[in-house]
């Protein structure tokens, strides 16, 4: 029985945690690339994910997590209310709502000092991206995101490189956010994976996201479809590539698993908040609402992660 909960929670975690965080690193990939056929984006990303999974399995003598689940241990009993946590993330992520994964699924697995720690991390990642992507288009706004600008990159042929560009910088990205967030998806099954339950795990992976594909990153992509210029080449990349070295540098630091959903929102967060002051300030009133909207769907998260937790504490 416990088997079968375990391998029910993996499969309902997997699509709830990549369902909701696409928009993160791919969100931008498959706006700025919605000409191209689905399955070519798939197949870009299920490679990348790939090779990532079966080199953290490889690496780290089974652990998929990159460590990441070595201070949260398997439970030396599973029982359903554990099913709790990716049941109520699944529900929240058809209504469209950016939440933490790692505080929805890990909350539940974790003591009370080591969601503490995640918290923390969490915010202050949020904090520095936010801080960081202000800077950083306070710098290259005027030159890169006007509309005379954007207009001119769409008549020349650079624009080729540019895909290119965005390419690699997604690959990049989308390889350092599951560094980060296998630890929610795998959490359900052990610590260390055999090669047998590795396949199996990463065939339902794979269908998984050929689902999300099919529909384009679903309701949720609405988030990074209502930013500036996402839909954009140029701007895409230049998003990815600032989240995927913010999360290769900061989330590296220590095996402390945090939201990654809290650092993308800071990342747009920022860059919208200095694209609107630079270019386009009768907006601000507009932009602030948007950036307190985001920020409170995200909380959304922290605090049903945080009731799931006191539930499951209590039903134990």
């Amino acid at each position: 029985m416990e088997l079968i909960i375990g391998y029910i929670g993996f499969i309902i975690s997997a699509y709830s945690v990549i369902a909701n965080d696409v928009i993160q690193t791919l969100g931008t990939f498959i706006s700025s690339n919605f000409k191209v056929k689905w399955w070519w984006l798939w197949l870009f990303a299920i490679s990348i994910l790939s090779i990532t999974l079966f080199y953290g399995w490889f690496t780290n003598d089974g652990d998929v997590s990159y460590g990441r689940l070595s201070n949260i241990p398997f439970p030396e009993t599973l029982k359903w209310w554990f099913l709790l946590a990716p049941i109520g993330l699944l529900v929240i992520t058809r209504f469209g709502i950016p939440v933490s994964t790692t505080f929805m699924i890990l909350s539940v697995f974790s003591s009370g000092q080591m969601v503490e720690k995640m918290i923390l991390k969490s915010v202050y990642g949020y904090a520095l991206a936010f801080v960081f992507a202000i800077l950083v288009y306070v710098v290259i706004s005027k030159q890169i995101e006007t509309k005379h600008s954007l207009d001119k990159l769409d008549k020349q042929k650079k624009k080729h490189y540019w895909l290119v560009a965005q390419w690699f910088s997604t690959g990049f990205l989308w390889s350092q956010w599951l560094i980060q967030d296998f630890a929610n998806i795998f959490v359900f099954l052990p610590r260390k994976l055999s090669i047998e339950q590795l396949i199996i795990s990463l065939t339902c992976i794979l269908l998984i996201m050929a689902y999300i594909f099919r529909r384009r990153g679903g309701k949720i992509q609405e988030i990074v479809n209502q930013k500036s210029n996402t839909k954009n080449i140029r701007s895409a990349t230049i998003i990815d590539l600032i989240y995927g070295v913010f999360l290769f540098v900061f989330g590296n630091l220590n095996s402390i698993p945090m939201s990654t959903t809290w650092v993308f929102i800071g990342i747009l967060a920022g860059r919208e908040l200095a694209i609107t002051y630079l270019l386009h300030k009768p907006k601000m009133k507009s932009t602030y609402i948007i950036i307190a909207k985001d920020f409170g769907k995200v909380n959304i998260g922290l605090a049903v992660s945080i009731v799931i937790a006191f539930l499951i504490q209590y039903l134990k």
